[in-house]
């Protein structure tokens, strides 16, 4: 199959999410099993053109807001996937991808309209003739749309996928942004774009799109009821066959204790004896001093947002690391958060490690070092670091939501590879540090946990298998 994938983030160009190892990932594998991939992106300032080639290639687009000129800049994933990269410097050229520190860009709704009539124009533009359009979250949410309006004469066979990664996320701008993008106001009803009296991109291209996947088979579930469906609920019950969910892969090349380049030692789950060293490092690194005699030292990676849970943790942990625990954090976002991360280390200098941004190193380093990752989300659509953490036998700890659920299984239930809890509460992820505290004691069963989470497959396989049976049913409809 022939397969059209615009997306507003990918690894290794750009990144601030999950979304960019999916568009980075697995366009590869879809690749490998045959199909011919054909990535879309901007080109945002924090590319760099030394790792493209320019084609020149450059078209225009008409928008009742002006004309926007395109240029495009190439590079290979895999021999049958090419990531195109869309150069409008007044558009991308900023210092983020989405917003700065006074907010998100205010002409967010007409940069990423440019992205999805960009992708099907330039595909228009050298033959590239897509069975399917694969787009992802609200960034692309106008391509279904366009595909069944301005695009369907050049593409009359093409069928749209639109996978959802995260819900909270919408894309929703002021009406009279409408006749700007070239949408016409009988399609702003609640049947169309129209969501609370604005125009939602994300709910665009749910309507429009042939089938609507997301990142797993719980947060699928989640989203269609009404308690967790963000408004959205019933537009994503009304499709035909209701939300496919699919659990994202890893890069297991990128993510293997036994080869990782950023490690101090190298280990497997038959040779566990690098992960001391890696341990030792890590403390080393944040400053800290080694935890109290059979206690664990807690990971945490990630965006400090509300989704989260990082509150949580500021009100859970203190009565742990009074008792010799330890703990390292890595990541940045909501200032009360980062604050929050910060009084804690100032309280307790020796047994919290904080570093706000991030860092690839040191964000492997703490898979390895660390003996448990801490994951209390008060919602999480699939989540990576769970799976990264199993890969390197860190035993995570997780709000049974999403994709946490389908991903992590408790060890109460037998061959366990983690530690999950109910309840977005202090006393909840409290209960699930105590149990970690003596699953950490019992050396022979933690040990179990570990290996069993080190040998559990979690490869893009399985995932892009999943996507192609998504594919084959809307090539077969006709």
């Amino acid at each position: 199959m022939r397969i059209l994938f615009p997306a507003s983030e990918v690894v290794p160009f750009s990144k601030t999410g999950g979304l960019a190892d999916v568009s980075g990932a697995l366009p590869i594998v879809l690749a490998e099993r045959g199909h011919e991939v054909r990535v879309v992106t901007p080109l945002y300032r924090t590319v760099s053109r030394e790792q493209l080639r320019e084609t020149g290639r450059t078209f225009t687009l008409q928008f009742p807001f002006g004309d926007v000129v395109v240029r495009t800049w190439e590079a290979s994933l895999h021999e049958r996937a090419t990531v195109v990269f869309l150069d409008v410097p007044q558009l991308f050229d900023r210092e983020q991808l989405y917003g700065d520190a006074r907010g998100d860009y205010s002409d967010n709704a007409r940069r990423f309209a440019v992205l999805s009539m960009a992708a099907l124009t330039d595909a228009q533009a050298v033959g590239f003739e897509p069975d399917i359009l694969h787009c992802h979250d609200w960034q692309t949410g106008l391509a279904p749309m366009a595909l069944r309006r301005g695009y369907a004469g050049a593409f009359p066979k093409t069928k749209s996928v639109l996978t959802v990664h995260n819900l909270a996320y919408q894309g929703g701008f002021q009406k009279s942004e409408l006749p700007q993008l070239g949408i016409p106001w009988s399609d702003f009803s609640p049947g169309g774009v129209e969501f609370w009296d604005h125009l939602s991109m994300l709910k665009t291209g749910i309507v429009f799109a042939d089938a609507v996947t997301t990142v797993s088979p719980t947060y699928a579930k989640e989203i269609s009821s009404p308690q967790d469906g963000m408004g959205l609920d019933g537009v994503l019950r009304a499709k035909p066959g209701g939300v496919i969910g699919i659990v994202n892969g890893i890069d297991e090349n990128e993510w293997s204790p036994a080869t990782d380049v950023y490690l101090p030692a190298r280990f497997s789950d038959a040779d566990l004896a690098g992960r001391a060293v890696c341990r030792s490092t890590l403390l080393e690194t944040m400053r800290l001093q080694p935890p109290a005699d059979g206690m664990p030292l807690f990971g945490v990676i990630g965006r400090m947002v509300e989704q989260k849970g990082a509150d949580l943790l500021h009100a859970a942990l203190p009565v742990f690391l009074e008792h010799g625990a330890a703990v390292v954090v890595l990541g940045s976002g909501a200032a009360k958060l980062e604050q929050g991360w910060k009084t804690l280390a100032a309280r307790y200098p020796l047994r919290v490690g904080v570093k706000l941004g991030y860092d690839t190193g040191l964000a492997h380093l703490i898979e390895a070092g660390s003996d448990f990752f801490l994951m209390p989300s008060r919602f999480e659509p699939c989540g990576l670091n769970q799976m990264y953490s199993q890969r390197y036998g860190c035993v995570p700890i997780v709000h049974a939501v999403g994709g946490l659920v389908d991903t992590v299984q408790d060890v109460r239930r037998g061959e366990g590879t983690g530690i999950s809890f109910r309840g977005a509460t202090v006393e909840a992820v409290q209960g699930a540090l105590q149990r970690a505290m003596e699953l950490y004691q019992s050396k022979q069963t933690f040990l179990e946990v570990q290996r069993r989470g080190m040998r559990t497959d979690f490869s893009w396989d399985a995932s892009a298998a999943r996507y192609e049976a998504v594919y084959a049913e809307l090539a077969e409809r006709g």
